[in-house]
């Protein structure tokens, strides 16, 4: 059976960009684990299912999984998960991914073992992008350096946060995503003028925002040979 890892905040993760991934590789027979930085229960972003920022009845679907999916409320630590053991990882998004996730080198080696490995892929979503800004590949160089990417983009990073670069809870936001993942050498587009953004490099799927998640959740399993229907 193919398996995957989701690696995932305990700082706020958007709904959208996990429970797609999730419900889809269910769907369609995946042997899913979720892991944690510490092994505390996943985080959501409450301003994921805010009826005023998505539509309802996504907002109830995300909330429904979210409480009552065991993986969710007792995931394991991450330090304790062989990535080598995995298909592929998965990086759901969210802002509180720039407080826990790109910074745990445990992810980062997640990260790393995917996509070095033979038969392993990685995906990336949103904010998760933010990691390929901090991990190198086994021989210390940056591992998105010329890789094709797509990520959370400046333009609505700025709809967000206010001239402090707060954002509406009162934390300071560590890092624009766009910026950090160009800096490090990534050749960005987050495709703006379409709806979905989803970008394939090699064993790397990575994803624009909430509306490209179910998209590169499909991506993810045609990359690892998966029939999916849904």
């Amino acid at each position: 059976m193919v398996s995957a890892l989701l690696i995932v905040s305990e700082h706020g993760y958007w709904g959208e960009e996990c429970i797609e991934p999730l419900t889809t590789l269910d769907d369609a027979g995946v042997d899913v684990t979720v892991a944690t930085p510490s092994g505390s229960p996943a985080v959501l972003d409450e301003r994921s299912v805010d009826p005023d920022e998505v539509d309802e009845e996504l907002a109830e679907r995300v909330r429904e999984v979210h409480e009552n999916d065991e993986r969710l409320n007792d995931p394991e630590p991450l330090a304790g998960v062989d990535p080598a053991a995995f298909d592929a990882v998965v990086f759901p998004g969210g802002h509180g991914t720039e407080w826990d996730v790109n910074q745990d080198r445990h992810a980062r080696e997640a990260l790393r073992t995917a996509v070095e490995g033979e038969d392993g892929k990685a995906m990336t979503v949103c904010h998760a992008v933010g990691i390929l800004a901090f991990t190198r590949d086994s021989d210390g160089d940056v591992l998105a350096a010329g890789r094709s990417v797509t990520g959370f983009p400046n333009e609505w990073e700025e709809g967000i946060v206010d001239e402090h670069d707060r954002m509406p809870d009162g934390r300071k936001l560590p890092y624009w995503v766009e910026d950090e993942v160009k800096a490090v050498g990534a050749d960005w587009n987050a495709r703006l003028e379409q709806d979905t953004s989803v970008t394939v490099d090699g064993d790397l799927v990575t994803a624009r925002g909430p509306p490209s998640s179910a998209t590169a959740a499909r991506t993810l399993l045609d990359e690892l040979g998966v029939e999916y229907d849904g």
